[in-house]
């Protein structure tokens, strides 16, 4: 048994999608989050600039003496490759276990995959997904503008604009023939049920954030590292830019108000 935090970050928000699953799977467990809102989307920058924001954010992580890091962040799952290999905790991403839920769900062989530009340039998914299924056609799309949607909470099933500027990004994996999609950006989950409504009830949507989740409650039972079922699990929220619109959006995102666990703090000033 092991009542260590689990260390959760993302570029901002979209990391709040696996500190959901979480919550849910794993209720005794205590959890860490930070949110690098000042200086959100990482999916934008270059691989150099992803490599040293994933070290800071680890770093300050590491600071609460964490049993598990997770980036919960498709961009640094997928491009920040030195950062996440010198890690001494156990490391999760969702690159992993995403492909691998993808690769059992579909049907036909085609699975989409949404995600920013820089994970779709890397190629992250279409590698992982042929070490399991070689024959599978992985077709990719860039989306950068839907982290902004989440960041500003514009997430409603009724937003026509949400809803326009996915059926434009999602068009093109439809037309592919894909039956599976993966969200490869945690900030995606967050607008699954517009997702869902555009793509069909037929097409299977991979959740990264939840696929994380499992994979951590799969690595905290093997190494027997999980919480005491006494323990009530506690959640800490730490961002790097003013909270009031973080707390106003997660309070959305996970459905109850974390607005007092909620605590400024610019990484480079705890490094």
């Amino acid at each position: 048994m092991d009542s260590r935090p689990i260390g959760i970050f993302d570029s901002g928000l979209g990391g709040l999608s696996a500190v959901k699953a979480v919550l849910e799977l794993l209720p005794n467990e205590n959890i860490v989050y930070f949110g690098d809102t000042a200086r959100v989307p990482y999916g934008s920058r270059s691989n150099e600039t992803i490599e040293k924001f994933a070290k800071e954010d680890i770093a300050f992580l590491q600071q609460f003496d964490c049993k598990l890091i997770m980036a919960a962040c498709g961009t640094v799952s997928s491009v920040a490759k030195k950062a996440t290999s010198e890690i001494k905790e156990p490391f999760i991403g969702v690159v992993k276990p995403a492909s691998n839920a993808a690769a059992k769900a579909t049907r036909n062989g085609v699975i989409g995959v949404m995600g920013t530009s820089a994970t779709i340039n890397s190629g992250s998914y279409s590698n992982e997904i042929a070490k399991i299924n070689p024959q599978a056609k992985v077709v990719g799309v860039s989306c950068p503008l839907l982290v902004t949607l989440v960041e500003n909470n514009w997430i409603d099933e009724d937003n026509y604009i949400a809803r326009e500027i996915i059926k434009r990004y999602i068009t093109p994996l439809m037309e592919q023939g894909a039956d599976t999609i993966i969200l490869g950006c945690t900030h995606f989950p967050h607008l699954a049920p517009i997702i869902q409504s555009v793509a069909g009830d037929d097409v299977v949507l991979i959740d990264t954030g939840l696929e994380a989740a499992r994979e951590a409650q799969r690595v905290l039972r093997a190494q027997d590292m999980e919480s005491p079922a006494e323990n009530s699990g506690e959640a800490h929220y730490y961002v790097s830019d003013k909270t009031q619109n973080f707390s106003a959006v997660a309070q959305t995102l996970l459905g109850r108000d974390i607005s007092g666990e909620i605590t400024f703090m610019n990484v480079k000033d705890r490094l």
